[in-house]
């Protein structure tokens, strides 16, 4: 972000405005703890802060806080479109096209206020007035230290902002192992303990949360494992009846793509997670080293993300969808085996 656009920005921000935060749907960790973060910060600044989420995010997210000031739109869709509307300056945090924000989308698109992008995916879009995007950094929370930064405001910081900031940059970069963890990003966390992070009580609330059902879809998933060692592969599928059977929550399944990946050789791994509801296959995607899983997604599950994570989805049955993925390895074995 130029230096002028932080002038104008502060400009902005030096009375009192009518501000919203939005993320996108089905938020995670950092997008809470990003949009969290910036709503203790705003709020301290004497501006009136709602942030609105498409919809609920998963159960262990729920003690950040602030969490109970949260909008959801799918629950109050009324309430947060007369916000959007009388909003002076909107806020689009870890997303960067209004199709991420689910059916709030077409009402962030016919709105005419100024919008302030700050986020770290690839081919950000040009709605916003102002575009923080950066896809070095480990996730939009350690961004939002660095506009705080920018703003001159770090000694503005909370054991609140702090704890916010914590959660989205521990969870986006896996706990600190992900590629996108740099030596700045340990400076910003440093800090972050510094001003009142419980770095322990964080992971503990975050990590060391499981049900027994959690518990017992983890060893479905690990059941339904498949390895294909010719294309440094693996994957795992979980059916609608699967997660019925054990109780699913939204956020159950969050790290399980990761087992796969943890097998000695495999370079790529997939999860697919059958929603009738939505009547998709979800689908997350996971890399080591220079096989961009964004790429793979984007091309072919209309997903995106970064090099390493991304996300996808389809259209037709699990097993369809598990067999168009297997037909499409073909074309990617000399990536997946360099």
């Amino acid at each position: 972000m130029h230096t002028q656009d932080i002038t104008e920005i502060q400009g902005l921000l030096s009375s009192p405005k009518n501000i919203v935060i939005v993320t996108h749907k089905n938020p995670d960790g950092d997008a809470i703890g990003s949009s969290l973060g910036l709503y203790h910060y705003l709020k301290s600044q004497q501006h009136n802060v709602t942030v609105i989420t498409p919809n609920d995010c998963p159960e262990f997210l729920k003690w950040i806080p602030g969490m109970d000031t949260i909008l959801k739109y799918d629950h109050n869709s009324s309430k947060a479109t007369s916000k959007i509307e009388a909003a002076d300056l909107i806020f689009t945090l870890d997303f960067n096209h209004f199709s991420r924000s689910g059916d709030m989308e077409h009402i962030l698109a016919k709105t005419k206020t100024c919008f302030i992008m700050i986020d770290h995916h690839q081919q950000p879009d040009t709605y916003a007035s102002y575009t923080y995007s950066d896809v070095s950094m480990s996730s939009t929370c350690q961004m939002i230290y660095h506009f705080i930064e920018k703003l001159d405001d770090l000694d503005k910081i909370t054991p609140e902002i702090a704890t916010c900031i914590y959660v989205g940059i521990m969870t986006d970069t896996g706990s600190f192992r992900f590629r996108s963890t740099t030596s700045t990003t340990h400076k910003v966390i440093a800090d972050l303990i510094d001003h009142g992070a419980d770095n322990t009580k964080i992971h503990e609330d975050i990590y060391d949360t499981n049900t027994l059902s959690r518990i017992e879809l983890q060893g479905i998933a690990l059941n339904n494992l498949k390895v294909i060692p010719e294309y440094k592969t693996a994957y795992i599928t979980l059916s609608q009846k699967e997660l019925d059977q054990h109780n699913f929550k939204k956020g159950d399944t969050e790290g399980f793509v990761n087992m796969g990946l943890s097998i000695q050789g495999i370079v790529f791994a997939v999860i697919f997670i059958e929603n009738k509801g939505d009547k998709i296959i979800k689908i997350s995607f996971r890399s080591k080293g220079d096989f961009s899983v964004n790429e793979f997604s984007r091309n072919h599950f209309e997903g995106g993300g970064h090099h390493n994570a991304a996300g996808g989805r389809s259209n037709i049955s699990l097993s369809d969808t598990v067999e168009k993925f297997i037909s499409i390895l073909p074309s990617y074995k000399n990536a997946l085996n360099q």
